[in-house]
């Protein structure tokens, strides 16, 4: 299908890898590894049907709280996607990782710097939050601002200095694996986002179900405050 030209961002927060995997009586690292291989598909799928901005949750600053294997399975699944990245860039997407990133190694933090700059150009945006919390987004981005000399801060200020500034606001925003909220995502970005949520766990979303919930989104009349 070809998306209707309003919809420039779709935000998805990838939930259900781990009861995807204990459903299959297998531990929670194999739903992950399976959740990235969805995250590759997703993100193309998004900009086969013309959407040129896509963010995914992909690791949380309160994820750090999960039991030491699975974070360290995760860690490693994310160095696993900077190694591909880096040796074949989609010339065509900019990769930009949304989060606190003192978090990680150093060279893991290099990594992610190289594919940042080097696909910068790029028209169509990839946005990976990973050690992203919402609120701090915001607190990072208006103390950047009082560190500037700024006294008075506008809503236009905020914006143009939160982690995501180099897209548009979603207009979507799709959570899997049956959970209704959205756990400190895009707090910012999200006032006027149509929210959609669906009991399909993240391994299993499918190609099919995004186009039922586009075509719901088209439904949705979007005031923005108005009449």
């Amino acid at each position: 299908m070809e998306v209707q030209n309003d919809i420039k961002h779709i935000a998805f927060i990838m939930d259900g890898n781990g009861r995807w995997a204990k459903k299959r009586m297998m531990p929670r690292e194999y739903g992950h590894n399976f959740g990235a291989k969805k995250f590759r598909e997703v993100a193309s799928y998004c900009y086969d049907i013309g959407v040129p901005y896509v963010t995914f949750y992909a690791f949380s600053t309160e994820n750090w709280k999960r039991p030491v294997s699975e974070v360290n399975a995760i860690m490693k699944l994310f160095m696993e996607y900077l190694d591909e990245a880096q040796k074949s860039r989609d010339k065509d997407v900019g990769i930009a990782f949304l989060g606190e990133k003192m978090r990680f190694s150093e060279e893991m933090r290099s990594k992610m710097k190289f594919l940042e700059n080097a696909t910068s150009a790029c028209h169509k945006k990839l946005c990976i939050a990973i050690n992203y919390g919402g609120r701090a987004e915001i607190v990072d981005a208006v103390n950047k601002l009082f560190s500037e000399g700024k006294t008075e801060i506008t809503e236009e200020d905020i914006t143009n200095n939160i982690y995501s500034g180099i897209c548009p606001p979603p207009d979507m925003i799709i959570r899997t694996g049956g959970e209704m909220r959205l756990s400190n995502f895009l707090m910012w970005q999200s006032a006027y986002s149509e929210l959609f949520f669906t009991d399909t766990l993240w391994p299993d979303l499918r190609k099919s179900e995004i186009d039922d919930i586009i075509e719901q989104f088209g439904k949705r009349k979007r005031r923005f405050g108005g009449v």
